[in-house]
């Protein structure tokens, strides 16, 4: 690694050749002001000029730079504090506040909009300037995200992301000049473009121009017309929910979490592991038929709400290859309005279900046609964890301070270690493998877990696996740039694999695009180099969920079993696909 001097504001340094002015300065322990979301990867591409500084090159002049984009180099001089850089930050920013929409006090990012943030710190103005205004576009025509570009500053990290990610470019700068907005092509809606309504855009983008849809009115509604509210929660909100409230990342707070949702008025609360082992009982058994049957292979996952979308726009001729399986969280719905309620002795059209995910496309997927039995809907609202957080905080429930409780134990109260790994990348695949062995062997898979295939990047990782002398090859993706790798090989007809787990977001649920925002600012109780690791810190607090579980195979898990002996029958049976299963949209236009 070479190394090269430097000096910020008159102190000497030693920095890796090839940062930046902004990461070198980080790294030296200097914060300027920035709306680049450098620490994951998008860049403003210098387009908004808030982190400019004073930069000399030998005995050639100082000149303002964006220390976003220019590279330190050996022997420069970086001055910050300097008064012209400051008043350069200072302009730069009273100009994006020109231009902005500034109904702060309604705006739901207020208290973590990043504008808002170095407006504070570079001591902007009000109102400095004046004028004309960007023609504005709010697009609110899907369940899940929302684009107000009236508070759009033109950074580019949205655009990026979705590149860096999934190899798309849903996103762009449109229009030019004054004019000049992000959207998709010709400026059409979310719901007219080939967006998959992942949210990942949503998680880097500094002000309130992309949100997810909001549904917190709905569960209000729900509440006043006196329905059986029941809300169910997915393993990775656990993870992250913390975070809201200033605690460390990856600290797991179930039981805290569950207490403020039975503060909030929830009925019942129960675990979506619950529905994971299911989905782990019918997708298993999916599995099993194909491989020993002649079914459609590989098999890949269909958890993923994005990864279904990303398949249906892109990948319509592959969709034989999906696992007809619902997510874990609609399955568990289904149940709740069938069984749940004849156990209870409810009306199902007085059950109201709420989802909380980590996941703004889980919003879109409910209202799918085929997530509903007999005229009634699966599930009925989906909420964010950031959407829960602001639950939470209206209520004045102090979080930190409440006692841990445990689930509601009735019918569903009981999950295995397989169905909390769901939330990280690789964890369908290892919780499917679980039971597959021990169903072609009829012995437990000796270690229980599966190191080969854990990790929280967004590349492909592969293993085989030896079964009673036959080897299945698995594969595992995360981030539509990944998973096109594999869906291009099945296409070829080069596929090695048996088995493909797909998901949406890169690292998995643990950094869906309704998890909590992650920046500096707003972790004033992180480490510096948080940024490189939040998604481990996540999944390390799922997998030690795992290991604390007595029962860590979804086959026995004992209300499962009792679910089948009851009601069900035998995993895949006439009534487990009317309720389970699903079928995609072949018809949907492709983009491939």
């Amino acid at each position: 690694m070479e190394l090269l001097n430097i000096k910020i504001e008159g102190q000497d340094y030693q920095v890796e050749k090839g940062l930046t002015i902004l990461e070198a300065a980080k790294k030296c322990g200097y914060d300027i002001p920035t709306l680049c979301s450098y620490n994951h990867g998008e860049c403003s591409l210098a387009s908004c000029r808030v982190c400019l500084v004073e930069a000399q090159e030998g005995n050639g002049p100082k000149r303002l730079v964006a220390s976003c984009v220019y590279p330190v180099s050996e022997g420069m001089s970086v001055t910050i504090g300097s008064p012209k850089a400051t008043a350069a930050r200072r302009t730069s920013v009273e100009l994006l506040l020109s231009n902005h929409n500034r109904n702060c006090q309604e705006c739901e990012k207020n208290g973590k909009c990043e504008l808002l943030y170095v407006a504070q710190v570079t001591g902007a103005r009000e109102n400095m300037y004046e004028g004309a205004k960007t023609p504005v576009t709010v697009d609110k025509l899907t369940p899940s995200i929302m684009r107000d570009t009236s508070k759009c500053v033109l950074c580019g990290r949205c655009i990026a992301r979705c590149e860096k990610a999934h190899g798309l470019s849903v996103l762009g700068f449109e229009r030019r000049g004054f004019n000049t907005i992000v959207g998709p092509a010709e400026n059409r809606s979310f719901a007219n473009s080939p967006c998959i309504l992942c949210g990942q855009c949503t998680t880097v983008c500094p002000t309130g121009a992309l949100m997810e849809v909001s549904e917190i009115d709905k569960v209000d509604e729900a509440f006043k017309a006196g329905k059986h509210v029941i809300v169910q929660v997915a393993p990775a909100v656990r993870a992250a929910l913390g975070e809201e409230f200033d605690m460390k990342i990856g600290t797991p707070v179930t039981g805290k979490m569950i207490a403020a949702l039975r503060r909030l008025g929830f009925e019942k609360c129960y675990d979506v592991n619950f529905g994971a082992d299911l989905t782990i009982m019918e997708e298993g058994t999916e599995l099993l038929h194909r491989l020993t049957e002649g079914g459609t292979l590989p098999m890949i996952t269909s958890c993923s709400p994005g990864w279904v979308n990303y398949a249906e726009y892109y990948y319509a001729d592959l969709l034989d290859h999906l696992s007809t399986c619902k997510s874990p969280h609609q399955m568990q719905g289904a149940i709740i309005k069938s069984y749940w309620a004849q156990q209870k002795g409810y009306d199902p059209k007085d059950v109201f279900v709420v989802s909380v995910m980590p996941c703004t496309a889980k919003k879109y997927e409910k209202e799918r046609p085929v997530m509903e039995h007999d005229g009634i809907r699966d599930v009925d609202a989906v909420l964010t964890t950031r959407e829960l957080a602001r639950m939470i905080k209206r209520s004045g429930i102090n979080f930190v301070r409440l006692p841990d409780e445990d689930w509601d134990q009735d019918i569903m109260g009981e999950y295995s270690g397989a169905g909390v790994i769901f939330g990280v990348t690789g964890g369908v695949m290892e919780a499917a493998l679980r039971t597959v062995y021990y169903k072609l062997t009829g012995n437990e898979y000796g270690k229980i877990e599966f190191t080969e295939i854990r990790g929280n990047d967004a590349g492909i990782r592969e293993a085989s696996l030896d079964i009673n002398g036959s080897t299945v090859n698995i594969a595992i993706a995360s981030g539509m740039r990944s998973a096109k790798v594999l869906l291009d090989q099945i296409r070829e007809g080069t596929s090695k694999y048996q088995f493909i787990e797909i998901m949406g977001c890169p690292g998995g649920c643990i950094n869906g695009g309704g998890q909590p925002y992650v920046k500096p600012c707003f972790l004033p109780n992180e480490d510096d180099d948080i940024l490189d690791t939040y998604k481990a810190k996540r999944a390390n607090a799922l997998y030690t969920e795992d290991e604390r579980q007595v029962v860590r195979q979804s086959h026995n898990n004992t209300q499962i079993q009792e679910l089948y002996a009851k009601f069900l029958g035998e995993p895949n049976s006439h009534l487990a696909h009317e309720l389970l299963h699903t079928t995609y949209n072949k018809d949907r236009e492709r983009f491939d």
